[in-house]
Protein backbone atom coordinates (compact mmCIF):
# COMPACT_ATOMS: atom_id res chain seq x y z
CA UNK A 1 0.00 0.00 0.00
CA UNK A 2 3.02 2.13 0.96
CA UNK A 3 4.74 1.64 -2.45
CA UNK A 4 1.67 2.03 -4.67
CA UNK A 5 0.86 5.52 -2.51
CA UNK A 6 4.24 6.37 -3.74
CA UNK A 7 3.98 5.45 -6.73
CA UNK A 8 0.97 7.34 -7.50
CA UNK A 9 2.35 10.82 -6.73
CA UNK A 10 3.68 13.19 -9.29
CA UNK A 11 7.35 12.04 -10.78
CA UNK A 12 10.06 13.42 -8.49
CA UNK A 13 7.60 14.17 -5.40
CA UNK A 14 8.65 13.07 -2.18
CA UNK A 15 6.45 11.90 0.77
CA UNK A 16 7.01 11.85 4.42
CA UNK A 17 5.86 8.75 6.59
CA UNK A 18 2.78 11.06 8.28
CA UNK A 19 1.72 12.35 4.95
CA UNK A 20 1.73 8.67 3.50
CA UNK A 21 0.10 7.35 7.22
CA UNK A 22 -2.72 10.07 6.43
CA UNK A 23 -3.53 9.04 3.17
CA UNK A 24 -3.75 5.43 4.02
CA UNK A 25 -5.32 6.25 7.89
CA UNK A 26 -2.40 4.03 9.26
CA UNK A 27 0.01 4.56 12.34
CA UNK A 28 3.60 6.89 11.18
CA UNK A 29 5.52 4.09 12.81
CA UNK A 30 3.64 1.48 10.80
CA UNK A 31 4.24 3.47 7.59
CA UNK A 32 8.02 4.44 8.43
CA UNK A 33 8.60 0.72 8.99
CA UNK A 34 7.50 0.18 5.22
CA UNK A 35 9.21 3.00 4.26
CA UNK A 36 12.70 1.38 5.54
CA UNK A 37 11.90 -1.80 3.83
CA UNK A 38 11.06 -0.75 0.74
CA UNK A 39 14.66 1.80 0.61
CA UNK A 40 16.50 -1.48 2.02
CA UNK A 41 15.61 -3.04 -1.45
CA UNK A 42 15.90 0.07 -3.65
CA UNK A 43 12.04 0.05 -4.15
CA UNK A 44 11.90 3.45 -2.30
CA UNK A 45 14.79 6.00 -2.24
CA UNK A 46 15.78 8.83 0.87
CA UNK A 47 15.38 11.77 -0.28
CA UNK A 48 16.11 13.94 2.66
CA UNK A 49 16.75 13.08 6.49
CA UNK A 50 15.22 16.11 7.99
CA UNK A 51 12.49 15.51 7.81
CA UNK A 52 12.69 11.93 6.88
CA UNK A 53 11.32 11.42 3.09
CA UNK A 54 11.02 9.23 0.11
CA UNK A 55 9.91 9.25 -3.43
CA UNK A 56 9.73 6.02 -5.91
CA UNK A 57 11.81 4.55 -7.54
CA UNK A 58 11.93 3.14 -11.06
CA UNK A 59 10.80 -0.58 -9.56
CA UNK A 60 8.27 0.76 -6.95
CA UNK A 61 5.44 0.99 -9.51
CA UNK A 62 6.38 -2.68 -9.50
CA UNK A 63 6.19 -3.27 -6.07
CA UNK A 64 3.02 -1.59 -5.84
CA UNK A 65 1.80 -3.88 -8.86
CA UNK A 66 3.03 -7.24 -7.39
CA UNK A 67 1.23 -6.26 -4.14
CA UNK A 68 -2.26 -5.98 -5.80
CA UNK A 69 -1.76 -8.80 -7.91
CA UNK A 70 -1.43 -10.59 -4.74
CA UNK A 71 -4.43 -9.54 -3.13
CA UNK A 72 -7.65 -7.91 -4.34
CA UNK A 73 -7.14 -5.44 -6.94
CA UNK A 74 -8.58 -2.01 -5.62
CA UNK A 75 -11.51 -0.61 -8.16
CA UNK A 76 -10.48 1.91 -10.61
CA UNK A 77 -11.82 5.49 -9.57
CA UNK A 78 -15.09 6.33 -10.32
CA UNK A 79 -15.95 2.88 -10.68
CA UNK A 80 -19.15 2.47 -8.69
CA UNK A 81 -20.17 -0.06 -6.41
CA UNK A 82 -23.56 -1.89 -7.71
CA UNK A 83 -25.94 -4.01 -5.47
CA UNK A 84 -25.37 -7.02 -7.52
CA UNK A 85 -21.93 -8.27 -6.98
CA UNK A 86 -20.50 -11.07 -7.97
CA UNK A 87 -20.16 -12.36 -4.61
CA UNK A 88 -23.27 -13.14 -2.74
CA UNK A 89 -25.75 -10.50 -3.35
CA UNK A 90 -26.81 -8.40 -0.43
CA UNK A 91 -29.73 -8.87 1.82
CA UNK A 92 -33.01 -7.24 0.81
CA UNK A 93 -33.49 -4.02 2.97
CA UNK A 94 -36.49 -4.36 5.97
CA UNK A 95 -39.49 -2.90 5.40
CA UNK A 96 -40.72 -1.19 8.72
CA UNK A 97 -44.18 -0.54 9.24
CA UNK A 98 -45.05 2.91 10.23
CA UNK A 99 -48.15 2.05 11.47
CA UNK A 100 -48.00 3.19 15.75
CA UNK A 101 -47.12 0.09 17.88
CA UNK A 102 -49.38 -0.93 20.30
CA UNK A 103 -47.04 -2.70 22.96
CA UNK A 104 -43.31 -3.40 23.60
CA UNK A 105 -40.93 -3.64 21.28
CA UNK A 106 -38.14 -6.69 21.59
CA UNK A 107 -34.82 -5.46 21.08
CA UNK A 108 -31.79 -7.73 18.77
CA UNK A 109 -30.48 -8.82 22.91
CA UNK A 110 -34.36 -10.29 23.51
CA UNK A 111 -34.88 -7.67 25.64
CA UNK A 112 -38.37 -5.58 25.96
CA UNK A 113 -38.39 -1.92 24.99
CA UNK A 114 -41.39 -0.25 26.31
CA UNK A 115 -41.90 2.58 23.72
CA UNK A 116 -42.88 6.73 24.85
CA UNK A 117 -44.48 9.18 23.08
CA UNK A 118 -42.98 11.74 20.77
CA UNK A 119 -44.95 14.23 19.37
CA UNK A 120 -47.94 12.14 20.11
CA UNK A 121 -46.99 8.80 18.81
CA UNK A 122 -45.02 6.10 19.87
CA UNK A 123 -41.25 6.71 19.15
CA UNK A 124 -40.62 4.19 17.80
CA UNK A 125 -43.26 4.61 15.16
CA UNK A 126 -41.94 8.36 14.90
CA UNK A 127 -38.67 7.22 14.14
CA UNK A 128 -39.68 4.96 11.59
CA UNK A 129 -41.42 7.78 10.03
CA UNK A 130 -38.70 10.07 10.24
CA UNK A 131 -36.81 7.40 8.50
CA UNK A 132 -39.20 6.88 5.56
CA UNK A 133 -39.12 10.57 4.98
CA UNK A 134 -35.21 10.66 5.16
CA UNK A 135 -34.85 13.03 8.27
CA UNK A 136 -31.56 12.34 9.58
CA UNK A 137 -32.46 11.86 13.59
CA UNK A 138 -29.85 12.87 16.88
CA UNK A 139 -30.69 11.39 19.75
CA UNK A 140 -29.39 13.43 22.84
CA UNK A 141 -29.51 12.93 26.59
CA UNK A 142 -27.60 12.25 29.38
CA UNK A 143 -25.64 8.34 29.06
CA UNK A 144 -27.98 5.70 30.61
CA UNK A 145 -31.50 6.92 29.81
CA UNK A 146 -32.12 5.05 26.71
CA UNK A 147 -30.68 6.31 23.49
CA UNK A 148 -29.77 3.15 22.26
CA UNK A 149 -32.95 1.14 23.58
CA UNK A 150 -34.89 3.24 21.54
CA UNK A 151 -32.67 3.07 18.26
CA UNK A 152 -32.41 -0.59 18.74
CA UNK A 153 -36.38 -1.04 18.94
CA UNK A 154 -37.23 1.09 15.83
CA UNK A 155 -34.75 -0.46 13.72
CA UNK A 156 -33.51 -3.90 13.60
CA UNK A 157 -31.62 -3.52 10.55
CA UNK A 158 -29.70 -1.73 12.32
CA UNK A 159 -25.89 -1.64 11.81
CA UNK A 160 -23.73 0.19 15.19
CA UNK A 161 -20.59 2.47 15.18
CA UNK A 162 -19.34 2.81 18.46
CA UNK A 163 -17.87 6.31 18.35
CA UNK A 164 -14.59 7.53 20.66
CA UNK A 165 -11.23 9.79 20.26
CA UNK A 166 -9.66 6.85 18.35
CA UNK A 167 -12.33 6.50 15.38
CA UNK A 168 -10.76 6.49 12.58
CA UNK A 169 -12.04 6.92 8.63
CA UNK A 170 -11.58 3.26 7.85
CA UNK A 171 -13.46 2.28 10.61
CA UNK A 172 -16.36 3.70 8.86
CA UNK A 173 -15.46 3.04 5.40
CA UNK A 174 -13.28 0.06 5.61
CA UNK A 175 -9.56 -1.08 4.75
CA UNK A 176 -7.00 -3.31 3.79
CA UNK A 177 -6.60 -6.85 5.71
CA UNK A 178 -3.86 -9.82 5.13
CA UNK A 179 -5.55 -13.24 4.96
CA UNK A 180 -3.93 -16.10 5.92
CA UNK A 181 -2.67 -17.39 3.08
CA UNK A 182 -0.46 -14.02 2.45
CA UNK A 183 -3.00 -12.01 0.04
CA UNK A 184 -4.45 -8.52 0.74
CA UNK A 185 -8.26 -7.86 0.59
CA UNK A 186 -10.36 -4.82 0.78
CA UNK A 187 -12.99 -5.13 3.94
CA UNK A 188 -15.53 -3.04 3.91
CA UNK A 189 -16.78 -0.98 6.86
CA UNK A 190 -20.35 -0.45 8.59
CA UNK A 191 -20.76 2.46 6.53
CA UNK A 192 -20.28 1.17 3.08
CA UNK A 193 -22.79 -2.30 4.42
CA UNK A 194 -25.27 0.01 5.75
CA UNK A 195 -25.34 1.96 2.26
CA UNK A 196 -24.94 -1.03 0.26
CA UNK A 197 -27.99 -2.79 2.15
CA UNK A 198 -30.16 -0.17 2.69
CA UNK A 199 -30.05 -0.63 6.23
CA UNK A 200 -29.58 1.90 9.75
CA UNK A 201 -26.14 3.16 10.50
CA UNK A 202 -26.55 4.56 14.24
CA UNK A 203 -22.85 6.21 15.09
CA UNK A 204 -23.44 6.12 18.76
CA UNK A 205 -21.64 8.88 20.97
CA UNK A 206 -20.97 10.30 17.48
CA UNK A 207 -19.98 13.95 18.97
CA UNK A 208 -16.64 11.48 20.56
CA UNK A 209 -15.35 11.13 17.13
CA UNK A 210 -13.08 14.08 15.30
CA UNK A 211 -14.75 16.09 13.12
CA UNK A 212 -12.51 15.61 10.38
CA UNK A 213 -13.49 11.68 10.32
CA UNK A 214 -17.18 12.11 10.72
CA UNK A 215 -17.33 14.03 7.99
CA UNK A 216 -16.76 10.93 5.95
CA UNK A 217 -20.54 10.27 5.86
CA UNK A 218 -22.11 13.63 5.60
CA UNK A 219 -22.05 13.01 1.99
CA UNK A 220 -23.86 9.94 2.30
CA UNK A 221 -26.79 11.86 4.52
CA UNK A 222 -27.31 14.76 1.85
CA UNK A 223 -28.56 14.50 -1.89
CA UNK A 224 -25.65 13.10 -2.36
CA UNK A 225 -26.36 9.46 -1.06
CA UNK A 226 -23.03 8.78 -2.04
CA UNK A 227 -18.88 8.47 -0.93
CA UNK A 228 -15.68 7.77 -2.32
CA UNK A 229 -13.81 5.17 -0.69
CA UNK A 230 -10.34 6.85 -1.47
CA UNK A 231 -8.54 3.89 0.37
CA UNK A 232 -10.00 1.21 -2.31
CA UNK A 233 -8.67 3.52 -5.53
CA UNK A 234 -11.15 5.90 -5.42
CA UNK A 235 -14.37 3.32 -4.97
CA UNK A 236 -18.18 4.85 -5.55
CA UNK A 237 -20.46 3.67 -3.20
CA UNK A 238 -24.32 5.09 -4.07
CA UNK A 239 -27.16 4.61 -1.08
CA UNK A 240 -29.85 1.83 -1.95
CA UNK A 241 -33.16 2.85 -0.79
CA UNK A 242 -33.69 3.00 3.10
CA UNK A 243 -30.12 3.90 4.17
CA UNK A 244 -30.60 6.09 6.92
CA UNK A 245 -28.54 7.31 9.59
CA UNK A 246 -29.08 7.93 13.13
CA UNK A 247 -26.35 9.07 16.13
CA UNK A 248 -26.14 9.14 19.45
CA UNK A 249 -24.69 12.48 21.37
CA UNK A 250 -23.89 12.64 25.35
CA UNK A 251 -24.00 16.56 26.23
CA UNK A 252 -21.56 17.27 29.05
CA UNK A 253 -19.68 13.97 28.56
CA UNK A 254 -15.68 15.23 28.46
CA UNK A 255 -14.43 15.36 24.49
CA UNK A 256 -18.27 15.75 23.44
CA UNK A 257 -18.32 18.25 20.32
CA UNK A 258 -21.48 18.95 18.64
CA UNK A 259 -20.12 20.62 16.10
CA UNK A 260 -22.17 23.25 13.58
CA UNK A 261 -21.26 20.63 10.86
CA UNK A 262 -23.15 17.94 12.61
CA UNK A 263 -25.89 19.25 14.00
CA UNK A 264 -26.83 20.64 10.73
CA UNK A 265 -26.96 17.22 9.16
CA UNK A 266 -29.42 16.11 11.98
CA UNK A 267 -32.47 17.85 11.17
CA UNK A 268 -34.50 16.24 13.89
CA UNK A 269 -32.91 16.78 17.56
CA UNK A 270 -34.84 14.16 20.14
CA UNK A 271 -34.06 15.08 23.61
CA UNK A 272 -34.12 11.49 25.70
CA UNK A 273 -34.20 11.55 29.83
CA UNK A 274 -35.27 9.09 32.35
CA UNK A 275 -38.94 8.24 32.15
CA UNK A 276 -39.24 7.53 36.08
CA UNK A 277 -42.38 6.35 35.72
CA UNK A 278 -41.43 3.29 33.61
CA UNK A 279 -39.14 2.65 36.41
CA UNK A 280 -42.04 2.04 38.66
CA UNK A 281 -43.87 0.23 36.09
CA UNK A 282 -40.53 -2.04 36.17
CA UNK A 283 -41.10 -2.81 39.57
CA UNK A 284 -37.86 -1.03 40.80
CA UNK A 285 -37.63 -0.26 44.75
CA UNK A 286 -39.58 3.13 45.02
CA UNK A 287 -37.22 4.60 47.02
CA UNK A 288 -34.67 3.81 44.74
CA UNK A 289 -36.90 5.92 42.13
CA UNK A 290 -37.49 8.64 45.22
CA UNK A 291 -34.13 8.82 45.22
CA UNK A 292 -33.69 9.22 41.85
CA UNK A 293 -36.13 11.81 41.03
CA UNK A 294 -35.02 13.99 43.53
CA UNK A 295 -31.99 14.06 42.46
CA UNK A 296 -32.50 14.78 38.43
CA UNK A 297 -34.85 18.36 40.12
CA UNK A 298 -31.71 19.02 42.05
CA UNK A 299 -29.29 18.42 38.55
CA UNK A 300 -32.19 20.36 36.91
CA UNK A 301 -31.73 23.63 38.99
CA UNK A 302 -27.84 23.26 38.46
CA UNK A 303 -27.03 22.03 42.24
CA UNK A 304 -25.31 18.92 40.82
CA UNK A 305 -24.17 17.43 37.88
CA UNK A 306 -25.38 13.85 38.25
CA UNK A 307 -28.82 11.83 38.76
CA UNK A 308 -29.37 8.12 38.30
CA UNK A 309 -30.89 7.28 35.08
CA UNK A 310 -32.83 4.50 34.47
CA UNK A 311 -29.26 2.20 33.37
CA UNK A 312 -28.68 3.00 37.36
CA UNK A 313 -32.25 2.33 38.98
CA UNK A 314 -31.95 -1.32 36.80
CA UNK A 315 -28.37 -1.80 38.04
CA UNK A 316 -30.04 -1.15 41.64
CA UNK A 317 -32.48 -3.61 41.34
CA UNK A 318 -30.12 -6.27 40.31
CA UNK A 319 -27.83 -5.50 42.86
CA UNK A 320 -30.38 -5.71 45.70
CA UNK A 321 -31.74 -9.29 44.24
CA UNK A 322 -28.13 -10.87 45.12
CA UNK A 323 -26.66 -8.21 47.58
CA UNK A 324 -29.49 -7.17 49.43
CA UNK A 325 -31.23 -3.38 49.49
CA UNK A 326 -27.99 -1.75 51.79
CA UNK A 327 -25.47 -2.79 49.51
CA UNK A 328 -27.54 -1.41 46.25
CA UNK A 329 -27.98 1.79 48.12
CA UNK A 330 -24.27 2.18 48.50
CA UNK A 331 -23.92 1.09 45.15
CA UNK A 332 -25.94 4.62 44.04
CA UNK A 333 -23.83 6.34 46.51
CA UNK A 334 -20.45 5.29 44.97
CA UNK A 335 -21.44 5.08 41.47
CA UNK A 336 -22.20 9.26 41.63
CA UNK A 337 -19.10 11.30 40.83
CA UNK A 338 -17.19 12.65 43.83
CA UNK A 339 -17.92 16.07 43.58
CA UNK A 340 -21.73 15.15 43.91
CA UNK A 341 -21.51 12.33 46.33
CA UNK A 342 -22.02 14.10 49.74
CA UNK A 343 -25.18 15.92 48.06
CA UNK A 344 -26.12 11.78 46.54
CA UNK A 345 -25.39 10.23 50.04
CA UNK A 346 -27.52 12.63 51.83
CA UNK A 347 -30.65 12.25 49.79
CA UNK A 348 -29.84 8.29 50.13
CA UNK A 349 -30.26 8.72 53.50
CA UNK A 350 -32.79 10.97 54.06
CA UNK A 351 -34.83 8.72 51.46
CA UNK A 352 -33.32 5.24 53.11
CA UNK A 353 -33.48 5.78 56.42
CA UNK A 354 -29.80 5.44 57.19
CA UNK A 355 -26.73 6.45 56.00
CA UNK A 356 -24.85 4.10 53.46
CA UNK A 357 -21.01 3.79 52.66
CA UNK A 358 -19.58 3.06 48.83
CA UNK A 359 -19.22 -0.55 48.22
CA UNK A 360 -15.91 -1.98 49.82
CA UNK A 361 -13.77 -4.39 50.76
CA UNK A 362 -13.34 -4.87 54.15
CA UNK A 363 -10.92 -7.33 56.35
CA UNK A 364 -9.72 -10.36 55.38
CA UNK A 365 -12.55 -13.61 56.42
Amino acid sequence: MVARVLADAPAGSTLTPRAIARTLNRSSGAVGNACRVLASRREAEVVSGSPLAYRATATTSTVAAVAIIAGTPPPPRKRRSKASSTTSPPPPAVSLSTAAVTGPVMRPNGMAYHPRRLSGMPDVTALRKLREAGVAALMYGPPGTGKTSVVEAAFPDLITVQGDGDTTVADLVGEYTQTGDGRYVFVHGPLVRAMREGRTLFVDDATLIPPTVLAVVYPAMDGRRQIIVKANGGEVVDAAPGFYVVAGHNPGVHGAVLTDALSSRFSAQIRVSTDYDLATQLKIDKRAVTVARNLATRQSNGEIGWAPQLRELLAFQKIAGVLGVGAAAGNLVGTAPEEDRDTVAAVVRQVFGSPFEPLALGSRI
